[in-house]
């Protein structure tokens, strides 16, 4: 029987079973014309964003099946009116009891035994009270002084740093309408014939290969680093990698990454991508500036990636400084005079008015100084009413910042961090997936941005007089804060908006602030293999407004081959053009990774690094598929039942068989 006839007689059969078993998806099965209609009948593939299993140098978190096989159990709907089961089940959890549920499972082994897998439900902000899977001191193990008991996180759970042996998937918004339609259906029909399963496909490669931490599952090829690429630039340009002659340097920092309990929405609205787009529409502000080369100091602006994992893009580009690698060529660490981070700031509007909290370290006088730049910002703001105060006395030092890579580098660096908080983060969903654009103020950022700007000019003049009508022309691009929001925490238009797509050629619309992994060494510090699309839109755009024109205009796809060229916007159709420009990409990965004869090896603990054997070393684990699809079965008691049908036909057909047989014999016999 040939491929065709078979497939026809697959169809023929599936119709007359979809007519006594009806398939979950609506649809005629009168229509099947093929296998694939057959399937697209019988199974619904569920749009959700995966829990994965990442792991260190001490062992595994996160999520992955227990086993090398699928998983599949009955969809069934657990609160507060249902809270045991009976059975193995895939759980249809609210979101707003994500954390009760996830720290229950945890400390009771039983009901652990019953979970076959969570499908977390999508709610809104408003549905939601407070939700961080972080812990409520993020990153202790990286704080430079010794009070580890506060709470700059009262909010948080820890739940996302707990190993599960189970699959766990975040719905999107029509998933979750989907399966609670099938939780209910299965409520209804508990003794029925029919139930809706869920299937779920999370093997992880480091299950298969029996690998529980980072040094062995990079040994047996199972997983990669996290990592990525940060971003600098200057103004004005650093025109040579000599450091002789050279100002002191204000470094400016921002982060691009978030974590969250689900890989894939990590968005980080106000923690931090909030501080990264304030940082962004400060650059563009200073950049329309046209004596700042004439300033007493030096404006490096950087933005880290990774930093969500232990501080991996500050301590790799500090690491990188000390190394005098090229990416970093023009910096020195013994010229950073200042330390300027934009933190959270998407939620600083407070009785009408932005009001943030300067976090100050290391020599008071400087501190005090760069406090005193940011409060004559803000009154040269003047009928903006942007307010600045230092923050609590109290407080037992900064907050989790990429400041504590730089004090615990150097502890005489004296720095300050820029939030909208005092002494708790003011983010109810840090690190959680509804850290999104409804959780930020546009106009919060933009005051930050313009508070940022004024004070960068008032610290860079540092003894000059102060030139106020050029302070007071240093406004902000209000549209460029909303346009970046839309850009950057947003999948409508998300990466596919104009000022993005004017610099590169972007892989998917929605924006995902995940680190990723890094697969190998970079080839460059213009155009490295694997960089995201969020680190090349930054790259180009702080290329873009901190160049100045290079001697050939011409058009480029790649390299430019005048001194300190580079070639901006060379992804987009046509080509990009050639500018004069500091901007580089460095590497962001654990400083105790090293990269040799194709592997990722682990360094032992580096003693002049105070960070090193904190380092957790992050890696995340391979898979070969991720889905999740959903189906209706039946009972077992049902098939025994069929199977029963299906023997008394046979034998009656049998029996039949041989009746008809005896009689056609008799009938030839007479003739």
């Amino acid at each position: 029987m040939g491929g065709g006839s078979t497939a026809s007689l697959l169809v023929s059969v599936a119709c007359v079973v979809l007519a006594v078993f009806p398939p979950v998806a609506s649809g005629d099965a009168a229509t099947l014309e093929s296998v694939p209609d057959l399937v697209k009948a019988m199974y619904i593939n569920v749009e959700s964003f995966p829990c994965v299993r990442l792991l260190n140098h001490s062992g595994q978190v996160g999520c992955s099946n227990p086993g090398h096989d699928k998983v599949i159990a009955p969809i069934v709907r657990f609160g507060n009116k249902n809270d045991q089961l009976v059975q193995p089940s895939a759980v249809l959890l609210p979101l707003d009891q994500m954390t009760d549920f996830f720290l229950r499972v945890s400390s009771d082994p039983e009901l652990y035994r019953k979970i076959a897998g969570v499908l977390v439900e999508t709610n809104g902000v408003d549905d939601v009270l407070e939700l961080s899977p972080d812990r409520k001191f993020p990153q202790q193990a990286f704080v430079p002084y010794s009070n580890l008991s506060h709470h700059w996180n009262p909010m948080g759970s820890g739940i996302m740093w707990n190993k599960y042996d189970f699959p766990v998937f975040l719905l999107s918004e029509e998933s979750t309408q989907t399966l609670q339609k099938l939780a209910d259906k299965n409520e209804k029909s508990a003794n029925g014939y029919l139930a809706h399963v869920a299937e779920f496909d999370l093997v992880m490669q480091t299950t298969k290969a029996g690998t529980h931490d980072s040094e062995s599952c990079l040994r047996e090829q199972s997983c990669l680093p996290l990592g990525g690429q940060s971003v600098w630039t200057s103004l004005p340009l650093i025109s040579n990698s000599s450091t002789k002659h050279q100002k002191p340097i204000i470094m400016v920092t921002a982060s691009q990454d978030s974590a969250s309990f689900f890989r894939d929405r990590s968005l980080g609205a106000d923690s931090p991508i909030s501080g990264l787009i304030a940082l962004l529409t400060a650059v563009d502000a200073l950049s329309h500036l046209h004596d700042i080369s004439n300033l007493k100091k030096q404006l490096v602006f950087a933005v880290f990636n990774g930093e969500a994992w232990g501080y991996l893009g500050s301590r790799k580009f500090l690491q990188d400084i000390d190394q005098g690698a090229d990416s970093v060529n023009g910096i020195s660490s013994l010229l950073i005079d200042q330390v300027l981070e934009i933190g959270s700031v998407g939620k600083a509007v407070s009785e009408g008015y932005p009001l943030f909290y300067a976090h100050a370290a290391g020599n008071p006088s400087i501190s005090k100084k760069m406090v005193d730049a940011l409060q004559s910002a803000s009154e040269s703001l003047g009928s903006d009413n942007v307010k600045v105060k230092p923050a609590a006395s109290s407080n037992p030092g900064v907050p989790p910042s990429s400041l504590m890579s730089f004090i615990g580098k150097n502890t005489s660096t004296s720095g300050l961090v820029l939030e909208d908080f005092d002494s708790q983060f003011s983010n109810r969903f840090y690190h959680s997936t509804l850290d999104g654009p409804a959780n930020i103020n546009s106009s919060s950022i933009a005051a930050a941005a313009a508070l940022i700007a004024r004070s960068l000019y008032i610290l860079a003049s540092a003894d000059l007089p102060i030139d106020l009508i050029t302070l007071n022309a240093i406004k902000v691009n209000v549209s460029l804060v909303e346009e970046l929001i839309g850009c950057l925490l947003k999948c409508d238009p998300g990466l596919s908006c104009g000022i993005v797509k004017s610099f590169i050629s972007p892989s998917n619309s929605c924006p995902s602030h995940y680190v990723g992994v890094f697969q190998d060494l970079p080839a460059g510090t213009q155009f490295p293999s694997y960089a995201d699309d969020i680190s090349r839109f930054i790259w180009n755009f702080l290329a873009d407004r901190t160049s100045s024109l290079a001697g050939n205009s011409s058009s480029c796809t790649g390299q430019c081959h005048g001194e300190g060229e580079i070639c901006v916007g060379a992804e987009v159709e046509g080509g990009g053009r050639c500018v004069v420009s500091t901007t580089r990409y460095v590497p962001a990965y654990s400083t105790r990774l090293k990269f040799e004869d194709n592997l990722w090896h682990i360094l032992p603990v580096n003693s002049s690094d105070p960070f090193s054997a904190a380092d957790p070393v992050w890696t995340e684990s391979f898979w070969n598929t991720i889905g999740l699809r959903v189906y209706a079965v039946q009972a077992t008691s049902y098939d025994w039942l069929v199977l029963l049908i299906g023997i008394i036909i046979t034998a009656a057909s049998y029996f039949a068989v041989i009746v008809g047989r005896s009689y056609i014999s008799k009938i030839i016999k007479r003739d």
